[in-house]
């Protein structure tokens, strides 16, 4: 009995921890940021999930003073022969905004006429455009293996950075399923939050080359004064 007594404490136990790791970590919203950029060869698509999570530690409430972070990697658009398009995880140049694609939905969702609270993100079901301030930091890459030929491009004019037919078509944002976290599998049971931007960039979870490429483009990232940033999480975000 006594045997019997301690198995159903650990397993009480264990119960207990699975569900504050759930609870801690599992995501508030997940959301699918879609930009199209129109070439002389075509429409190039490209997309990322990320995953935006709440301060739930140590009492906290959402998006509160210490706010929520966000998950996810840097979106790179294959344009062709050569030429690329990077969404870095920041909005601006200089100063550079480092924590917007956390509040992203939100503004995503007031520009289209809906203001709705944090809480609410995760009922939203259809998709809304992202342009104008909303747009993230927007790179290029002379040479993808060299992070300091890297230039800034404006968003309203791509063809001064890569010559006549190109032009950014749109961007567009839309909320995903979320899941069980850590069961992630896509669809309903959770769109998985995608990770590629050292597969295209392997540089880019470098401290000392993420700042060279930020250096080259001319961005000067300010974090809010409570948070700490690394040049890492303009590509990458844990």
């Amino acid at each position: 009995m006594k045997f019997r007594k301690w198995i159903g404490l650990a397993v009480l136990l264990a119960a207990l921890v699975i569900g504050e790791r759930i609870y801690l970590y599992r995501p508030d919203h997940k959301y699918r940021l879609t930009v199209e950029v129109e070439t002389p060869g075509g429409v190039r698509p490209a997309s990322g999930v990320f995953s935006v999570h709440p301060n739930r530690a140590y009492g906290g409430s959402g998006s509160g003073p210490a706010g929520p972070r966000v998950k996810g990697d840097a979106v790179f658009v294959d344009l062709g022969n050569g030429r690329n398009l990077a969404m870095l995880l920041l909005h601006g140049i200089n100063p550079a905004e480092t924590d917007g694609m956390s509040y992203l939905p939100m503004r995503a969702f007031a520009a289209a006429g809906r203001r709705i609270d944090f809480r609410d993100v995760k009922r939203q079901i259809d998709s809304v455009p992202v342009a104008g301030e909303l747009i993230p930091t927007l790179v290029t890459f002379a040479d993808v293996a060299n992070p300091a030929s890297a230039r800034a491009v404006d968003p309203a004019n791509l063809a001064a950075a890569f010559g006549q037919g190109f032009r950014l078509r749109g961007m567009s944002l839309q909320i995903v399923p979320s899941g069980l976290w850590p069961l992630d599998f896509g669809g309903v049971l959770g769109e998985p939050v995608t990770r590629q931007i050292q597969t295209q960039l392997p540089w880019s979870n470098d401290p000392v080359k993420a700042a060279a490429a930020l250096n080259a483009a001319g961005i000067v990232a300010v974090p809010p004064a409570d948070a700490g940033f690394s040049p890492v999480q303009a590509f990458r975000r844990e």
